[in-house]
């Protein structure tokens, strides 16, 4: 390489990185303070290209964008002493860059870590005045909303950002405690069941008893109505009998004959001891019944 060519390189290479030390961007997402040997000399960096200093001026750029912070779960006592475990986060955004850059040295993490501190401060405030009802249901809607308020003045006169809402993710009892809790409502489940089971028993008892009782009554009505309709049929049959036997009374010792001869023939090895000229085989010898 030739000494002329050498030193393009070197005038460009110096251009290059005083170009780059005099200009910068600021996007649309961003806010930035612009540095005189560390003292803010422009808080409010319009979005665009700048130019500065080389050397004399420094840019801090920062997110102009809403963002997170999510605050560690801390225990806090209520209005009756009872301990809640409340986990939450708050959404924010910087709004005055001198006061934030003066406050955290330009650094998020840093605001965050202010930010979660005042959170659980405010929390503890607000969960110290209330009832656990209070806290879980009753006015959680309000607790939220003092709690942004109060934290929005702290955190723009001191960090110079904007606290845009705080919201609680989840309340819960300590383990300690939840244990217990679950112990006796399960005690108390089991003791309703209990009661329930027996209520439900004695009213099975009631109304099998109904039941028998009625099955009772039943039979004995329907046994009581098929004797009497027996009874009426014995009767009409035993009076049809008289009737037809009155008017024939050689028609009546036929069939007495044919009842006997019935009952005494049902099995094949039984054996009759009779004289052959026995008045019992008579309607077999002589159909009319003559000797």
């Amino acid at each position: 390489m030739s000494t002329k060519s050498l030193v393009w390189s070197v005038l460009t290479a110096l251009v290059l990185m005083i170009l780059n030390n005099t200009l910068y961007v600021i996007n649309e997402t961003e806010k930035g303070v612009l540095l005189r040997f560390g003292e803010v000399v422009n808080p409010d960096i319009k979005p665009g290209l700048h130019v500065k200093f080389p050397f004399v001026n420094n840019v801090r750029k920062f997110d102009g964008r809403v963002l997170t912070v999510d605050a560690q779960a801390e225990r806090f006592l209520t209005q009756e002493k009872k301990a809640l475990v409340v986990d939450s986060f708050a959404k924010f955004r910087v709004i005055d860059t001198a006061r934030f850059y003066t406050a955290t040295n330009g650094e998020v993490q840093r605001a965050m870590g202010l930010l979660a501190q005042r959170i659980n401060d405010g929390l503890r405030n607000e969960v110290g005045i209330r009832t656990i009802q209070e806290v879980v249901s009753g006015e959680r809607d309000q607790l939220m909303r003092n709690i942004t308020l109060d934290l929005n003045k702290v955190a723009a006169a001191e960090l110079g950002v904007e606290v845009v809402d705080v919201r609680v993710k989840k309340i819960d009892l300590p383990p300690d405690v939840s244990d217990s809790v679950y112990r006796r409502m399960n005690a108390e489940r089991e003791k309703e069941a209990r009661e329930h089971r027996s209520q439900g028993q004695e009213l099975a008892e009631g109304i099998r008893a109904a039941a028998d009782r009625e099955v009772t009554v039943i039979l004995s009505e329907a046994y009581r109505d098929a004797e009497t309709i027996r009874g009426t049929g014995d009767a009409e049959a035993t009076r049809i009998y008289a009737e037809a036997f009155g008017s024939d009374q050689e028609f009546y010792s036929f069939t007495r004959s044919l009842r006997a001869y019935q009952d005494s023939f049902q099995g094949s090895g039984d054996i009759l001891l009779l004289k052959p000229d026995s008045d019992f085989f008579k309607y077999l010898k002589n159909p009319g019944g003559q000797r």
